[in-house]
């Protein structure tokens, strides 16, 4: 994020080998890990949960925290690269805490699920959309604030096949958990709808040179691509197809949803189509949240501010409800329906929400986003 984020009291930490920051407050606070990217390409989403998170535990901890005791939080950096999920998580499990706030990448959530759910740590994630973090799994403890790819992908697929209505489509992806996902969603969507989907490949990410693929669909005729993956990706793919004359739109998922897009696309970036949660920042009801964020200098408008909020909100409420028991808010939330700053949500059995709303919108060249009509 561009904006910058002020450590209060509430997140009393101290770095560990730069990769966990541990609490010096008394043992008799209610501790909530963070597991976010501190480190590598994807911070900035680290960046978008821990403003939400911290403002929400803010706000409790000022209202009396949890019957009476404080809430502190403990972030754990997981850099979102699957090989360092269970890593993380076993960061979290020596510390003996209970609950968790994301993971914020699925590829790495997908990795620490097992050994969170084993363990009895409730998590919580703001941002990981992939399905296959929950489907087929049977997990306990596991639970989002967020949607699916397979429900965002269809929302994406609507608008391009009802307000683009492209000749041609190519659907690219990072080769990873969740780009892959994502594509594969939106192509197998766009082709029920009868668009014809004359590409479906994958590029390397961290590349820094995409001229291959785009030769591809300059070649190929093209006139739309989306793109399931990151913002450094999209970013090049963006700033590379402009330098090299083709003129199309792109569209991704909520992944690209990054100001530092634009530092790297530069003017291509105007008119990026993608799909967000809605902007639950615009929600009159939650004029103090957002006043809170401001008030700090944090951005409550971002992809995943305010469904990190409402997963810290959810872990606070069900810890006031049951007592600080992992297994005893894991039931809660399975079983009950929460205010929170995303509206009033309930979970299924497999601890996905029951319902969730992506909309489209077109990111501009400030860095700004509006809903998207076409």
């Amino acid at each position: 994020m561009t904006t910058p984020f002020r450590m209060h009291t509430v997140v009393a930490a101290l770095s560990l080998a730069g990769t966990m920051l541990l609490s010096t407050a008394h043992a008799q606070n209610i501790k909530i890990a963070m597991v976010i990217p501190t480190t590598g390409a994807l911070t900035q989403y680290g960046d978008m949960v821990k403003e939400g998170a911290t403002t929400a535990v803010e706000l409790a901890n000022a209202a009396g925290g949890i019957n009476g005791k404080k809430i502190e939080l403990v972030a754990v950096d997981d850099a979102c690269e699957p090989k360092q999920g269970p890593v993380a998580a076993n960061r979290v499990i020596n510390a003996k805490i209970g609950y968790v706030v994301g993971p914020v990448c699925s590829g790495a959530a997908i990795a620490a699920a097992p050994i969170y759910n084993n363990e009895g740590v409730v998590v919580v994630t703001p941002s990981a959309t992939s399905p296959g973090l929950t489907e087929g799994k049977n997990y306990h403890f596991i639970f989002r604030t967020i949607g699916r790819d397979d429900q965002q992908g269809p929302a994406a697929a609507k608008f391009i096949a009802e307000k683009v209505k492209p000749a041609k489509v190519a659907v690219l992806h990072d080769k990873q958990s969740y780009g892959q996902g994502i594509a594969a969603s939106v192509r197998d969507d766009l082709k029920k709808a009868g668009i014809n989907v004359a590409l479906f490949e994958g590029i390397n990410a961290g590349d820094s040179d995409y001229s291959a693929v785009i030769t591809k669909l300059k070649s190929a005729g093209i006139d739309f691509v989306y793109y399931g993956g990151y913002h450094p990706e999209m970013g090049l793919l963006l700033r590379q197809s402009a330098e090299q004359g083709l003129k199309t739109r792109f569209m991704g998922p909520e992944g690209v949803g990054n100001p530092e897009v634009n530092a790297i696309a530069g003017p291509a970036v105007e008119g990026m189509l993608l799909t967000l949660p809605a902007d639950f920042a615009a929600n009159p009801k939650n004029a103090a949240i957002v006043k809170a964020f401001k008030d700090n200098k944090r951005d409550p408008s971002g992809a995943f501010q305010l469904s990190s909020y409402a997963a810290a909100q959810a872990l606070i409420e069900s810890i006031k409800a049951v007592g600080d028991n992992p297994a005893k808010v894991a039931d809660h939330l399975h079983k009950s329906n929460i205010d929170t700053a995303i509206g009033n949500i309930g979970w299924d059995k497999k601890g996905d929400l029951k319902s969730f709303d992506f909309q489209v919108f077109q990111w501009h060249k400030n860095g700004s986003k509006s809903i998207a009509a076409k």
